[in-house]
């Protein structure tokens, strides 16, 4: 009898804290996973007032410096998983630069990370196709932090003024696919 009332005594405390961390925390403990849900195109998109915050980008850019998200506040910012050897990747280079300069003024950067490579082969590829900046991340954490499986590259996601997620594409796209979602995103209300 004392077993059962301690482990109910302990299962309403464990309610009542997610309760309370729910109502504390809101969205924060939320992923895309949780609140999003699949457009007609496939792409993954997440409502305004639902999107989950996304996680921390610091890191090494490619090029020489360094690269945090923060500093992007109030921006719109793509960003886009990637690794020289991917044969997708290869093939969506030319669409994602394209959109880049297309939309850089009203407020989008562009960001690429690449994963599982290799760094000279990562500016050999990068060198001259793309005019923004990527992190080197041959570990793939930044990926795993966005829950972007290295696997499952390329991989793009758009993050709204508000350092929110607003889309997660899991696959190649073009220039036609990618730009009114991201022109979308960059007319929101901040």
């Amino acid at each position: 009898m004392r077993r059962r009332r301690l482990a109910i005594g302990i299962a309403t405390l464990v309610v009542a804290v997610a309760a309370l961390a729910f109502v504390v925390g809101g969205r924060s403990g939320s992923t895309w996973k949780d609140v999003c849900r699949t457009t007609a195109e496939g792409f993954i998109e997440c409502d305004p007032g639902d999107r989950p915050a996304a996680p921390a980008i610091t890191g090494e850019l490619l090029e020489g410096g360094s690269y945090d998200l923060a500093a992007s506040r109030g921006k719109v910012v793509v960003v886009n998983f990637w690794g020289s050897w991917c044969a997708p990747c290869r093939a969506e280079i030319d669409d994602l630069e394209n959109v880049y300069e297309a939309t850089k003024a009203s407020g989008v950067e562009f960001l690429g990370i690449n994963i599982r490579d290799s760094r000279d082969a990562a500016l050999a590829f990068h060198a001259d196709r793309v005019a923004y900046p990527s992190v080197f991340d041959p570990s793939s954490k930044l990926a795993l932090g966005f829950q972007i499986p290295p696997n499952s590259i390329p991989a793009t996601v758009i993050i709204d003024r508000s350092g929110d997620i607003a889309y997660v594409i899991r696959r190649a796209v073009t220039e036609d696919q990618l730009k009114p979602v991201v022109e979308r995103v960059a007319a929101e209300a901040h």
